[in-house]
């Protein structure tokens, strides 16, 4: 575990050699491909050491959790759904994916998220009294910002299994999401996005389930040494004693939640641009390598997306042409 003294020890030092390698950074073509010698981007093989050293973490932190979760006393509940029906259930052991399947498998299987009192929760988070419960399809917009969030970090597992940079922020966007990456004076191509895209849809076939966990932040603090951006998230953003990280396959993240089940509920994927963008969006600050995505539970729903896009562009192209007339 860290004390405050060698995390700002950590941090500082971190930093300082983030402030070498952007300033490096800045002054490389931007638009230059990621591998300059023509070899094909592959997988990280082994992957980056901080995987494992946060996985051991992890694990162990989080039996800890289910074990207390195990020696709760369940008591009944109430739960009472949108059309008013009250179905019964047990405190910290009933989930809303237990409630969607006990009304018909094929709602628990199309259900995104679930919101209990009013506030979006995981399908697989046990309830802890009694509640309202709204269960949420693709259709609608808080679905899909989660749907998107949880692109997000598959994105963002395979950016660290490929690239093994520093991941910063990952968020949904109206549209799809992106993560933003420290890529230690290097620069992404959309050469690579073949390679990302392949490594996801291996990510979707393993059907990683999505995991969440209250961790102190010393913990986290410990836990993320290795990343100076995730350090200054934890000093200067996170304000109580704990605060909650997921897990998906080798990927452990800050994040508030919640997310899909688990990662096979993305049918549909693909890489669709990247830029290069600041820290905080700060011209002061790390240059960073931004990559966006987009994802849908159905793949007729990712062709319609990306027709709909051809279409646009071919309007666009026609506007610029009458312009320039």
């Amino acid at each position: 575990m860290a004390d405050n003294a060698s995390v700002e020890v950590a941090v500082s030092v971190g930093n300082q050699k983030l402030n070498k390698k952007a300033s490096k950074s800045k002054n490389k073509d931007k638009g230059a491909d990621s591998l300059k010698d023509g070899t094909v981007l592959k997988e990280l093989s082994p992957w980056p050491e901080y995987i494992n050293d946060r996985i051991k973490l992890w694990d162990r932190l989080k039996a800890e959790y289910d074990a207390d979760v195990a020696a709760k006393t369940p008591e009944s509940i109430n739960i009472t759904l949108p059309d008013g029906k009250v179905v019964e259930g047990q405190s910290w052991r009933t989930t809303p994916y237990k409630v969607a399947a006990g009304i018909s498998q094929g709602l628990a299987d199309a259900t995104i998220i679930a919101k209990v009192n009013g506030a979006v929760w995981d399908l697989d988070r046990p309830l802890e009294g009694h509640c309202s419960l709204a269960l949420l399809k693709f259709d609608d917009e808080d679905a899909q910002q989660v749907f998107w969030h949880s692109s997000a970090h598959m994105l963002g597992e395979a950016m660290e299994r490929v690239y093994g940079g520093c991941l910063c922020y990952g968020p949904p966007i109206e549209s799809g999401f992106y993560y933003d990456m420290f890529y230690d004076g290097k620069s992404v191509s959309s050469e690579d996005f073949s390679c990302l895209d392949s490594v996801v849809k291996g990510i979707m076939k393993e059907k990683q389930p999505f995991e969440r966990l209250e961790m102190r932040k010393e913990d986290l603090l410990e836990m993320f040494k290795y990343n100076p951006f995730k350090l200054r998230i934890l000093q200067e953003k996170v304000t109580t004693p704990t605060t909650t990280a997921y897990r998906c396959g080798p990927l452990i993240d800050l994040c508030r939640g919640p997310h899909v089940r688990h990662t096979g509920k993305v049918k549909a994927f693909v890489v669709t641009k990247n830029s290069s963008t600041y820290w905080e969006g700060k011209a002061e600050a790390e240059s960073l390598q931004r990559i966006y995505g987009i994802s849908f539970p159905d793949a007729k729903q990712l062709k319609e997306w990306q027709k709909f896009q051809e279409e646009a562009a071919k309007r666009d192209h026609r506007k610029i042409g009458r312009v320039s007339q």
